[in-house]
């Protein structure tokens, strides 16, 4: 049927038996094998109960986008699926932005309108919570700390969160890259500091000549950008102990997968921070994790919210290591499902090996509003729908879907009534998550920040007459600053030359440039 002869998919009236090209397209997704339910067929006015739309287990790690206008239901949706995922034993990660995913751990509340919606797409709901566990970027709100050290953080990543240019992003990685031939673990970002200064120095830039050279105007840009970076009250993020990304691949005692829920209201006004720390949570996962090919259902499924922030303003070298990434990340047993608003805020190299695909409504409210629709409109497989002016009248909690089969062919496209999910719609109040947290086994070994010894503290014990006790933002009138203190500290320059230490060995570098000593 041509886009002309289609019928939109709007009411509620369910019918016997699907006509003939609902049919077609309800075969489309009729699996063999173990499949999460979405929802139930829409066509010509009608819900059809008897015409389920799923995706199959096996395909979630040829990843997938979750998409749609503000409002439509997008956050119900990744609640739906994960509870699902969780259910048939696959952990999941949640980026919760606002905050109203902590619900996930709770039963859902039984009313008229699960009720309602329930009868509408033939689900038998039955309220239930799943195992849960919540984090904090640098214990920043409700969670169990999430930090990283500044080597394993890398100098793509850094770059991008210190919005430095491609030159300045380039100079940065020469100091990574001199700090790992040294064996300089880059423990949190006063280490950074001391290191860019001592490379700056008169006897710092000899240790450079074999790599090329770094100008004192730019290091002094990525001076200047670190200390408002920890003015912000950043630096929490960036320490130890460095979160494993291993604790996100757990299972409960009774089988069913863990849900981590990163939770970020208290830093969603840093978009620039929270996504390129989820895109380092992933690259540092690619990093550990065996090749392990296709599997029957995923090892891991990371749900990337707010995913058109990764993008914003991003580098060449970020835009390939993210392309690289997703690409190479399937064959680990991980699938990546980005959430945003329309397909075209993910770039196409990336959107290409999105496999399967749910798409809330749209608004065409302006001229770019009705650029975006048709955009989206062409990412689509031919379909029996008029898929404009589908998209655009689609209501809360209904959907175009399109996913892989488990032959690895798309399915036809189908509008869908989705399911309602099992656990509460809303979060959880504040009193609630900090018990979830406190009584988490994992909250004992990443709570308490630890600074142990590293150059700035070793060169500190040395010079204990000059230095200047690390709380203090800068050295008072008179007083040697840090960069002083390092680039005159004989310690640190014994330090610097100390090449081919055990910890310089196990330094590797993966996607991003980021890193990990070897476990």
């Amino acid at each position: 049927m041509s886009d002309s002869e289609s019928a939109p998919p709007a009411g509620s009236e369910g019918s016997a038996a699907p006509p003939g090209p609902a049919q077609r397209i309800a075969a489309g997704y009729a699996f063999t094998g173990a499949a999460l339910d979405l929802g139930a067929l829409l066509w010509d006015g009608a819900c059809h109960a008897e015409a389920p739309v799923r995706i199959p287990l096996s395909v979630l790690s040829r990843h997938g986008l979750v998409a749609g206008a503000t409002g439509t239901g997008k956050t119900k949706t990744l609640q739906l699926i994960a509870e699902q995922l969780s259910a048939r034993g696959v952990p999941v990660f949640l980026a919760d932005v606002k905050g109203d995913l902590s619900g996930i751990a709770r039963p859902g509340q039984d009313d008229d309108r699960v009720r309602r919606r329930a009868a509408e797409v033939g689900q038998e709901w039955a309220p239930a919570g799943f195992p849960a566990e919540f984090f904090a970027l640098g214990g920043l709100g409700h969670g169990i700390p999430v930090r990283a050290t500044v080597t394993s953080f890398g100098p793509v990543l850094l770059a991008k969160v210190l919005q430095l240019n491609q030159t300045q992003e380039q100079s940065l990685g020469l100091v990574f890259h001199y700090a790992d031939t040294k064996g300089l673990e880059l423990v949190d970002l006063k280490d950074l500091r001391a290191v860019v200064a001592f490379l700056t120095s008169d006897e710092g830039r000899a240790e450079l000549k074999n790599i090329g050279g770094l100008s004192g105007a730019t290091a002094g840009v990525i001076l200047r950008a670190l200390t408002a970076f920890e003015a912000q009250g950043m630096a929490d993020f960036f320490g130890e102990p460095e979160f494993d990304t291993a604790d996100f691949l757990r299972t409960a005692p009774d089988g069913r997968g863990v849900v981590s829920v990163l939770e970020l209201p208290a830093v969603q006004d840093r978009p620039r921070l929270f996504s390129t720390f989820l895109m380092w949570l992933l690259a540092d996962l690619f990093h550990d994790l065996p090749e392990v090919g296709d599997l029957d259902k995923p090892k891991l499924v990371f749900f990337f919210d707010e995913a058109h922030l990764l993008f914003d303003d991003a580098s060449k070298a970020f835009l390939d290591s993210i392309t690289q990434t997703v690409r190479l990340i399937r064959s680990k047993g991980v699938g990546v499902f980005f959430v945003t608003q329309t397909p075209k805020d993910v770039p196409g190299d990336v959107l290409a090996q999105l496999g399967n695909r749910v798409q809330h409504a749209l608004r065409a409210f302006t001229p770019d509003d009705e650029k975006a629709l048709k955009a989206t409109v062409r990412t689509f497989p031919r379909s029996a729908y008029d898929l404009e002016e589908l998209l655009t009248g689609l209501g809360t909690g209904e959907a175009v879907v399109t996913v892989l089969g488990e032959t690895g062919a798309p399915t036809p496209v189908a509008a869908v009534r989705l399911r309602a999910p099992e656990s509460r719609m809303g979060p959880v109040d504040a009193a609630e998550l900090d018990r979830a947290v406190g009584g988490s086994a994992l909250h004992g070994r990443y709570a308490q920040a630890v600074d142990r010894e590293s150059a700035y503290e070793r060169l500190s014990a040395a010079r204990p007459e000059r230095a200047a006790p690390a709380s203090r933002p800068a050295a008072a009138e008179g007083e040697p600053s840090l960069v002083e203190q390092v680039v005159s500290s004989g310690m640190f320059r014994s330090l610097a030359r100390s090449v081919g230490t055990q910890l310089g060995r196990e330094i590797t570098r993966s996607l991003f440039g980021t890193a990990r000593r070897r476990r």
